[in-house]
């Protein structure tokens, strides 16, 4: 089959999650013999931002870590709809993506190809006016990144169809580097989040790695002077943005992690654990998280990971974690093991595919060696 995606940006994941998922389903449709071809604005901001920041050297990086990895940039103003979406059967658009563009698309909508919707952002319960201007109507439905957000969109009356589809790690780049050289106790990877977890970074972070006295370190981009101040007061080594292919080599050279979730998504969208936890847990590091509820029931709690009810707890935890091995140890496997077994990019493709036999497709989707790809095998569907 050939699938067109329009995402906000393929090659960039400066303060873009998403770019972390969208490579492991394009490397996972592309070994399954699909075609793929990805669209992301020639302006779009991630990008923008990555090459004001650190000049084209990412970008070329990117190009040589996957080589079979490539997108289209366009000016929306010039791209003609008809020409970027001719002759595919799948058309996915993510929803940082302009209106325009999601609604002409819409208009495009043909019984020849399926067109889905994907969310992966918490605006649906935090900023629905803003989604709200999103015209979903020529859509086949919408890939919603949790179960609360799919509700959003029900309740809403924006969507009919909405499917659950939750992110996942990548685990051709998300992998245990046994080996490596330990150079301290703590790292996190993150971004800072625009005050939404402000004062949860300061006790489930900062606070704990200072009353330990751990050796820390820090990547993350947009922290703002006050942040890095208080970095610098708790002795945390502050990097600046890490290519996200690259975290795997940084996690193995440190003790354990965490998981500081944004406040929208303990609150308004539960369930939903964004992507750095199942990246973290398939590189084999502990993790300790601060509350989130997994009301959908995609971890184990105290198994695939420790949690800390508040700072107090965190410090115990992580004394735990660093100073323990076989904790260590235990924890790393099952968490492991848990995202080789459920949560991997060829997890989710096959609950694509799932989907799309759901729909009402085409008379090539109808046969299963489309929807398996002359490179699947026939009983691969898990969902």
């Amino acid at each position: 089959m050939k699938f067109v995606l329009f995402y906000h940006s393929l090659v960039s994941d400066w303060n873009h999650g998403n770019a972390h998922f969208l490579r492991g389903v394009v490397s996972e449709l592309l070994a399954r013999g699909h075609e793929v071809e990805v669209f992301e604005p020639e302006d779009g901001w991630s990008r923008t931002q990555l090459v004001a920041e650190h000049g084209t050297a990412p970008i070329e990086e990117f190009e040589r870590r996957f080589p079979r990895l490539s997108s289209r940039t366009y000016d929306l103003d010039a791209l003609v709809l008809e020409e970027a979406v001719d002759g595919a059967d799948v058309v996915l658009v993510h929803e940082w993506n302009a209106p325009a563009l999601v609604a002409g698309l819409g208009r495009l909508a043909s019984k020849q190809r399926r067109l889905l919707f994907h969310d992966t952002h918490h605006r649906a319960a935090t900023a629905p006016h803003e989604m709200a201007r999103f015209d979903l109507s020529g859509y086949d439905g919408v890939l919603a990144f949790g179960e609360a957000v799919r509700q959003r969109y029900l309740e809403r009356g924006w969507c009919d169809r909405v499917w659950t589809w939750h992110e996942a790690a990548d685990t051709r780049v998300f992998m245990p580097h046994p080996g490596a050289k330990r150079e301290g106790d703590l790292v996190w990877i993150g971004n800072w989040g625009d005050d939404e977890r402000t004062r949860e970074l300061s006790e489930f972070l900062i606070d704990p790695v200072r009353e330990l006295g751990l050796s820390a370190r820090i990547h993350g981009v947009r922290y703002p002077r006050s942040a890095l101040a208080e970095l610098a007061r708790a002795g945390i080594d502050y990097r600046g943005w890490l290519p996200n292919h690259r975290a795997p080599e940084v996690f193995a050279r440190f003790a354990a992690t965490v998981h500081v979730p944004r406040r929208p998504y303990v609150r308004a969208l539960p369930g939903i654990p964004t992507i750095r936890v199942f990246e973290a847990l398939a590189c084999g590091i502990p993790l300790v998280c601060a509350p989130w509820p997994d009301d959908e029931g995609l971890f184990t709690p105290g198994a695939d990971y420790l949690v800390a009810a508040n700072g107090a707890e965190m410090r115990e935890r992580l004394r735990e974690v660093v100073h323990d091995k076989e904790l260590a140890g235990t924890l790393a496997r099952h968490g492991l093991h848990t995202i080789r077994s459920r949560h991997t990019c060829a997890h989710r493709v096959d609950e694509l595919m799932s989907i799309l036999g759901e729909l009402a497709a085409p008379t090539d989707l109808h046969d299963p060696r489309a929807l398996r790809g002359p490179h699947e095998p026939r009983n691969s569907l898990h969902v």
